[in-house]
């Protein structure tokens, strides 16, 4: 067995990572994050004890799975599971886009535990630090998503404070720079009527601003052409989120596109100087190759974006760097190709 020196709590996060990254069934990656979240705020030396005398199981939350990585890594030892993770998922996930990919300096698109993500906002943070961004923007879901747990403007007046205690224990005492920075945002519902689901004053504490379509995405063809555009000349949208609304794999099923004029959309978002995403996420895939060239071809700019619900899924962006680089797309016009002060300038320009 292979020498291990990182400890437990990094090795059951690390096997968390790479389940979460091969989007394997969330119950057995919450089992691994426990585990961690278990034994983090024990003494080295009573975990080593328990490990020893074969006790940790009776820890609530660990079970003979976690406690053989555990016990493992305690004994310096690379545990098993690690190890065969490591072999099957570790590395890019798609064949191409690695150099856009390392360009990239952060993510403007993440869901926390907060709405209807899987993880806290630190471990969010933390795993975006270890996978070299310079930020991540914390998108959860507007009020109007009930079933993801959208924030309220008190939740979300909440969080903004949370954010600026993370920012202020990331950053310390004696550093001259900011290495990461977590930012501020929201993935706003376009409403019926185009118009954006939060008051103007939150929008405008915000970093930066999604804004997706999640309801009647079957919605008559003009009428959701008016309600795109009406949402992209919102002086606070920044970014058009999952345009198409499509779901082409998963265990959610699929889902046709929504029905849209796509040149006019697209025109109004390269006239308000709003970025069409590139959903990174394998079962949505959007926009279409077709919509993607066509957004190119206008002029828009874009943002790749992982969509992240879990630590892992940061790492998606892989899938949606090889669809921009196959389509030919400048790397300058992706807006988290930018320095943080770049894309903050930018999006807050109004």
């Amino acid at each position: 067995m292979s020498e291990y020196a990182a400890g437990p709590v990094a090795a059951l996060r690390r096997i968390a990572f790479l389940l979460e990254r091969a989007r394997e069934d969330t119950r057995r990656v919450q089992a691994f994050r426990a585990a961690a979240a278990v034994i983090l705020p024990l003494p080295d030396d009573e975990v080593s004890r328990r490990a020893e005398a074969g006790t940790l199981t009776e820890l609530p939350g660990i079970g003979p799975s976690t406690a053989a990585v555990i016990a493992d890594a305690c004994r310096g030892r690379l545990p098993d599971r690690l190890a065969k993770l490591e072999a099957e998922h570790a590395g890019p996930l798609a064949d191409t886009g690695q150099g856009l990919r390392a360009k990239l300096r952060g993510d403007c698109h993440s869901h926390s535990d907060w709405s209807d993500g899987g993880s806290p906002i630190e471990e969010m943070a933390m795993t975006a630090m270890e996978l070299g961004h310079e930020y991540l923007v914390l998108t959860d879901h507007s009020p109007r998503l009930k079933i993801a747990r959208g924030l309220s403007a008190e939740r979300l007046a909440r969080q903004l404070d949370v954010v600026a205690a993370i920012n202020a224990h990331l950053v310390s005492p004696d550093a001259t720079t900011e290495t990461f920075t977590l930012l501020r945002g929201i993935e706003v519902d376009i409403l019926d009527d185009g118009s954006l689901d939060q008051t103007d004053e939150l929008l405008a504490r915000l970093d930066v601003r999604v804004a997706s379509v999640h309801s009647k995405l079957a919605m008559e063809g003009d009428a959701m052409t008016r309600r795109m555009i009406a949402a992209v000349r919102n002086p606070y949208t920044n970014v058009l989120g999952h345009c198409t609304g499509r779901l082409v794999t998963g265990n959610r099923g699929v889902r046709k596109q929504s029905q849209f004029d796509a040149r006019a959309v697209f025109e109004a978002c390269r006239d308000n100087d709003t970025a069409v995403e590139i959903n990174s996420r394998p079962e949505r895939r959007d926009p279409p190759t077709d919509l993607l060239e066509l957004a190119r071809d206008l002029g828009c700019l874009f943002s790749i974006d992982s969509d992240a619900h879990a630590p892992g899924q940061l790492d998606m962006l892989d899938y949606g760097c090889a669809r921009a680089e196959e389509a030919g797309i400048d790397a300058d016009r992706v807006i988290n190709t930018w320095p943080r002060d770049r894309l903050l300038e930018w999006a807050n320009r109004g």
